[in-house]
């Protein structure tokens, strides 16, 4: 955002409050953050222009933060996104207890308005709720996202043509295929 500070421009209109050579923004939000231009002129030289960039710190938030279903076995991602300045530190809890980098099977990993919770081979035990903390010097935030566990529908054809096999918890059950039957009939009856 790059608004030119006009002095004949009306600064009130926007929000902002200009007396000649200051420009005072009251009530400032993060969204006011951004590049600046003063332009200086008089009748005897060409008008003099100068950037000035506003940074404008807040504690943050957290803009997504969604539950997760994993089959057990499989990779397993929980993601906490928050918007700060200064950027956020993150931590990840489950049951009240702080999850502690290097712990087996998990992985953490940071950015500056990301924090992602990876499981590599997700376990019924590693299944629940988690709650992701964002915090800076200005305040802190937290969202509780779920890690829950998905079925899995598996194909496989060594059982057998058109065979399906739905895989639960360890157990298959082997469903057949009737309408091959009916077709095998309707073009025994057509080559006749």
């Amino acid at each position: 955002m790059a608004p030119n500070l006009d002095p004949r421009a009306p600064l009130l209109a926007v929000g902002f409050v200009s007396e000649d050579e200051y420009l005072e923004i009251q009530g400032i939000t993060r969204e006011q953050s951004g590049d600046y231009e003063c332009s200086a002129s008089n009748d005897v030289a060409a008008p003099v222009v100068r950037r000035v960039k506003v940074t404008v710190n807040y504690p943050p938030y957290i803009s997504e933060a969604k539950g997760t279903g994993v089959p057990v076995g499989q990779k397993g991602t929980l993601q906490c996104e928050a918007s700060a300045v200064p950027s956020a530190e993150f931590q990840w809890y489950k049951d009240d207890k702080r999850l502690v980098e290097g712990k087996k099977g998990v992985k953490v990993e940071n950015r500056p308005f990301l924090s992602k919770l990876i499981f590599f081979n997700v376990s019924e035990h590693d299944y629940g709720n988690y709650t992701c903390v964002a915090s800076n010097k200005l305040g802190h935030t937290n969202a509780s996202i779920t890690l829950f566990e998905v079925k899995t529908t598996a194909l496989t054809p060594w059982k057998g043509p058109g065979a399906v096999s739905e895989v639960n918890n360890g157990t298959s059950r082997r469903a057949g295929c009737i309408w091959l039957l009916p077709l095998l009939v309707l073009h025994l009856l057509l080559k006749f």
